[in-house]
């Protein structure tokens, strides 16, 4: 019997960020989303706990990228973490594994990931469900989510001018100063979002809010509106009247249902299930349409799919072996 190398390759969250750059995971995560529309892959799962203060949840999905891979990734959530204990809002890890025989390729922080592939998903979005003029943009939340739902619609759109608002404004304050020359767009921080909103032509939402912070009446047609923040049941940034009058796109439509800005509408009874338009592999399989009309509001409801985890994560670990970076160690040792 020929041997198989066992060992583990062990990456951190400067490791990681080191090995993955926006632009090749937003091309990743696309992939990732076309193969699911075609279905090619196994549908993702997600299981969730929650605790006080905080809670856990573990996304696993499977992609045949010429070697097939699964990932589980397990993060933990405590919106209060940085003001309590210093710490990071979001922490965990993502495991590797070869999915012909289960051998675990790496262990890696899951903070870059999280952050790049959430934000590479707005990315895809975009390109099918906003106007491709589309040159204004606010954005709630200007946490590190915040930066990268920017960073990443500039690859995509012809950003002029940005509204960025945050509850401590001093962070929107740094995320103007941090991107502005970046960018090479007007950024300009504002006390009031749904003014800021109004005059935009995309919205995106990348809080921990438990209040809608986007209304209806605050979205003018044709905007592209993109939920990012809300990953369980209590959470909710949209409005249900916003998505019941728009477009629904989802990343995972069972997800949504259940931890989404969608889950909110259903229980409001304004929206049924058959009434989302369609997920968001489907209309980049090209089996589903996109944006039809330059009036059209559309809304994405982002819960995050596992199957982006696994496409960064295969980037990240083949870019590794490659390299030599990281620690590598043999758990069966």
């Amino acid at each position: 019997m020929t041997g198989i190398a066992t060992d583990t390759v062990l990456l951190t969250r400067g490791e990681v960020a080191e090995l993955l750059d926006l632009d090749t995971c937003i091309g990743a995560v696309e992939a990732a989303f076309r193969m699911h529309g075609e279905g090619r892959t196994p549908d993702p799962a997600i299981m969730g706990v929650q605790v006080p203060d905080g809670g856990f949840h573990t996304k696993g999905g499977l992609l045949d990228l010429g070697r097939s891979y699964f990932a589980a990734k397990t993060n933990a959530n405590f919106m209060h973490n940085r003001t309590r204990f210093g710490l990071p809002t979001i922490q965990g890890t993502i495991v590797l594994h070869d999915a012909e025989n289960g051998r675990v390729l790496a262990v890696m922080d899951s903070i870059e990931i999280s952050i790049l592939r959430t934000g590479a998903a707005t990315a895809v979005a975009a390109r099918f469900l906003a106007r491709p003029d589309s040159a204004r943009v606010a954005v709630a939340g200007c946490g590190a989510q915040g930066h990268v739902q920017l960073r990443a619609l500039s690859r995509v759109l012809p950003l002029e001018r940005a509204f960025v608002w945050d509850l401590d404004r001093s962070r929107a304050e740094r995320m103007a100063s941090d991107l502005a020359p970046e960018l090479r767009c007007e950024i300009a921080v504002v006390d009031d979002f749904a003014a800021a909103a109004r005059e935009a032509d995309v919205c995106i939402t990348c809080t921990p809010s438990e209040e809608f912070v986007l209304r209806r009446a605050d979205v003018r047609p044709g905007t592209f509106v993109a939920g990012v923040g809300v990953d369980n049941p209590h959470k909710k940034e949209l409005e249900p009247a916003l998505l019941a009058a728009g477009t629904v796109v989802v990343d995972v439509l069972d997800q949504c249902a259940t931890i989404g800005d969608l889950h909110h509408a259903l229980d409001a009874g304004v929206m049924t299930r058959a009434a989302v338009h369609a997920e968001l592999g489907s209309v980049v399989a090209g089996r589903a349409t996109g944006r039809t009309r330059d009036d059209e509001v559309t809304v994405f409801d982002s819960t995050g799919m596992a199957l982006q985890d696994v496409a960064a994560a295969a980037v990240v670990y083949e870019r590794a072996v490659e390299s030599g970076v990281g620690r590598v160690i043999d758990f069966g040792g």
